[in-house]
């Protein structure tokens, strides 16, 4: 088969697949023809390479390889078409927070951070949205659930890995003493918290002590 053949069949490919294609499952469909994985990964740069500039681009995520429209033109598509995206509550938001950055977690490590009892239906909906999906069951008394994040909810966000997260500040805005109350401050911050709590109690106690 000729390069440009091939590259012409991996761009339909990819085009009309209503999910991201992986590198593997085009060496799985090209078998017949011997190109190897380096050979397409090779013919899938030259087409992001073409599309660079357009309205469209082809961008790698979690699962594979898909088109999608270009971020400059993400606001007047979204213009265009009268459905307007979901808006999720801020219950929501707090328990994916917690799910992203502390996973694997459980109901009860949930509500136990938060404070308050979590609806069956936020867990419901990050389970239809395939945000996250059931790792196990803890050994624990009820064999609770245990939450952690999917392949599809780094898709839906255009990311490969879980390491490319933003910070938490990116994905729903919380204070630092909301942050301190769900535990979701990192070891910098939380070594930096301290460090101001000991120095004002020693700032408290040198003036409860200067005569």
């Amino acid at each position: 088969m000729k390069k440009s053949e091939c590259k012409k069949i991996i761009e339909s490919l990819i085009f009309s697949s209503p999910n991201p294609i992986s590198i593997k499952q085009l060496r799985d469909f090209f078998s017949q023809e011997d190109l190897s994985g380096i050979s397409i990964q090779s013919t899938i740069d030259e087409i992001i390479e073409n599309y660079k500039d357009s309205g469209v681009q082809l961008k790698k995520v979690a699962s594979g390889f898909r088109f999608q429209v270009a971020e400059d033109c993400n606001k007047w598509v979204s213009n265009f078409y009268p459905e307007k995206p979901q808006k999720y509550s801020r219950a929501l938001m707090e328990t994916l927070a917690l799910i992203i950055y502390r996973q694997p977690i459980t109901r009860t490590e949930i509500e136990s951070v938060r404070g308050v009892s979590v609806s069956s239906n936020i867990i419901k909906t990050l389970l239809e949205r395939e945000w996250i999906k059931i790792l196990g069951y803890k050994d624990a008394p009820g064999r609770p659930a245990i939450f952690g994040t999917t392949k599809e909810f780094l898709n839906s966000h255009n990311l490969v890995s879980i390491n490319q997260l933003p910070k938490l500040d990116d994905i729903v805005e919380f204070s630092d003493s909301e942050k301190r109350q769900l535990g979701l401050l990192d070891n910098d911050e939380l070594a930096e918290d301290r460090q101001k709590i000991d120095l004002a109690d020693s700032d408290d106690y040198n003036s409860e002590n200067i005569h």
